[in-house]
């Protein structure tokens, strides 16, 4: 399976942006479809953002619409999270995760996902 590492979590005033990167490492790296998750201290894991191998299709969590971006270099095998705008109800937990494809909404559920990374701290302070 593809391994996965995120950097570029901090601590950021509201208002402010952060950028994530995930790095994917293994056979067919780049042929993965992937997501971003956070969980925040007693909520379950959700959803923030996904894209298909290509690139040309993405999808968002209404909370992050309009404020967030994921993109992804195929070439570099990295996947990236671009966080504008930072509310404070955006401090999580922030995962990486790789799926073989998306059929329908199921971008959306853990479970769609074979691979995750250890994640990547986000404070947004008031």
């Amino acid at each position: 399976q593809v391994q996965l590492v995120e950097s570029g979590g901090g601590l950021v005033q509201a208002g402010g942006s952060l950028r994530l990167s995930c790095a994917a490492s293994g056979r067919t790296a780049s042929s993965y479809a992937m997501g971003w998750f956070r969980q925040a201290p007693g909520k379950e894991r959700e959803f923030v953002a996904a894209i298909r191998w290509s690139g040309s299709i993405t999808y968002y969590a209404d909370s992050v619409k309009g404020r967030f971006a994921i993109s992804r270099d195929n070439a570099k095998n990295t996947v990236y999270l671009q966080m504008n705008s930072l509310k404070p109800e955006d401090t999580a937990v922030y995962y990486c995760a790789a799926a073989r494809g998306f059929r329908g909404g199921s971008y959306y559920y853990r479970d769609t996902y074979d691979s995750w990374g250890h994640g990547t701290q986000v404070t947004v302070s008031s």
